[in-house]
């Protein structure tokens, strides 16, 4: 009888010291803000991310317009209304590289990290032609068939509409197995033609230029308060892209910052996923469509051009050896270390 009482005594014990390590029913678990979502899981990024699930995000899970009147902008009356919307849906499902099995599993939105992660190693980056994020999501949801996984504002805020599990359309031939950031840039133009700068650009008398916001866009969205955007360099900057000359503005010193930032983080999470961009023999830039059979077998971070013959997003302005440069030392500098080693054994290991 006494090892009995003895033995209810120590489960009690147990069961009171368990309780007390889990978290009080309802207790708020707040996100710090810079988190992405991949397969139901958060991830750091150490920059500012605006998710679909956070008030001021933008939700391609939703089948309704997100700037429509709210009486209008339900799935019949969108479709009724603009002819260019033919689906309630704006993403499907990653299922080129899964088996029958695979697919039967996660069709209901079940993924597993790993399974995720055998599947994604593109990046794939474009610039929205729109200006602003607000634009960019009006044009994507409200009038267009398409998605994009992340969508990048002039001030440097990422916003994230689906989760990274989810087949976005951005990039054709390469949904399947890429993640695609629609960056806020007016983009690029013919170097002898007509562009749209004048409306977005100005200069000061001591050759500083600024972005401005055509009067028709208000305040732009933008998240920052007060925010006055400036290209990483004053000049537009010319080059070829799919063998057209063309001439853009850069994007911002807060764009760079950010999108280093995703990039590295990305190539931390999917391990198939390269931190570089697609260059020649010489180390050069390609600033053209990738072969298909090259395209195919290509792991890493590229432009839209890289994909499709009639796109020149990003453009000549993207600064890649900038922003690959930079994720690469982040991936560097927190790569884990080895343990330090004594003068004897470190003498001992260099013979």
């Amino acid at each position: 009888m006494k090892s009995k009482f003895i033995l209810t005594l120590l489960a009690s014990a147990v069961f009171a010291s368990g309780c007390s390590s889990l978290p009080r029913t309802g207790k708020l678990e707040p996100r710090r803000g810079d988190e992405i979502v991949a397969a139901g899981k958060f991830f750091h990024t150490g920059t500012p991310v605006v998710l679909w699930l956070d008030p001021g995000g933008y939700d391609a899970y939703r089948t309704e317009r997100r700037f429509a009147p709210i009486e209008k902008s339900d799935w019949s009356n969108s479709c009724a209304e603009i002819k260019t919307l033919t689906t309630p849906n704006r993403y499907g499902l990653r299922q080129k590289s899964l088996t029958t099995n695979e697919i039967e599993r996660v069709r209901g939105g079940g993924w597993d990290l790993p399974l995720l992660q055998s599947v994604v190693d593109q990046f794939v980056l474009h610039f929205d032609v729109c200006g602003t994020s607000r634009t960019c999501f009006l044009v994507l949801q409200d009038h267009r068939d398409l998605s994009v996984h992340f969508m990048l504002d002039v001030d440097g805020t990422i916003y994230q509409t689906l989760d990274l599990k989810e087949r976005a359309w951005h990039a054709t031939t390469s949904n399947d197995r890429s993640i695609g950031v629609e960056i806020a840039n007016i983009g690029a133009y013919p170097a002898n033609g007509k562009n749209a700068f004048g409306q977005w650009y100005e200069t000061n008398a001591a050759g500083e230029v600024s972005l401005i916001f055509p009067q028709r866009l208000g305040d732009g969205g933008i998240r920052t308060t007060n925010f006055t955007g400036h290209p990483a360099r004053r000049e537009p900057v010319r080059g070829l892209v799919q063998g057209e000359d063309l001439v853009q503005f850069d994007y911002t010193p807060e764009q760079y910052a950010a999108l280093t930032k995703l990039t590295a983080s990305l190539c931390n999470i999917f391990p198939k996923l390269k931190c570089q961009y697609p260059v020649d023999a010489a180390g050069k830039l390609i600033p053209r469509k990738l072969a298909d059979e090259d395209l195919k077998n290509y792991h890493g971070v590229l432009g839209h051009y890289h994909i499709q013959k009639n796109k020149n997003d990003p453009g000549p302005a993207l600064d890649w050896e900038r922003l690959i440069g930079g994720a690469q030392k982040l991936l560097a500098e927190q790569a884990p270390r080895p343990p330090a080693l004594s003068p004897r054994a470190a003498s001992q290991l260099a013979k």
